[in-house]
């Protein structure tokens, strides 16, 4: 299944998240608000995950002949999929995001 990040954005990934979620929902926490917070918890431990591979191997981690490029992949992967747990845990649809981060972005386009 090949796919370019044109067409790979946040309602298919919450797609895919949903559809773990239901897989495993007998293993896993679930989805709610209350369990938001440890999902944010799973999330920073993934991305410092992320930072002990650049802090290992430097910028040259994300070279595409550096065979821990792949390793840094999978692990930004895992920061996408927790991201994308919390905001099914606190009902974010991909259109509210888009409107606030669009608005941010604005915001900090006018700020310097």
């Amino acid at each position: 299944m090949s796919r370019t990040m044109s067409d790979f954005g946040i309602n298919e990934m919450l797609d895919m998240q949903r559809a773990l979620q239901e897989k495993y929902k007998d293993k896993w926490e679930g989805i709610s608000p209350e369990v938001g917070k440890n999902k944010l918890l799973w999330m920073i431990g993934e991305v410092g995950e992320v930072i002990d591979i650049v802090k290992k191997y430097g910028p040259e981690a994300s070279n595409a002949d550096n065979p821990e490029r792949e390793h840094l992949i999978e692990e930004l992967a895992d920061v996408l999929m927790y991201y994308n747990d919390v905001l099914l845990c606190y009902g974010i649809s991909a259109e509210e995001l888009k409107e606030t981060y669009t608005s941010k972005f604005q915001k900090n386009m006018k700020r310097w």
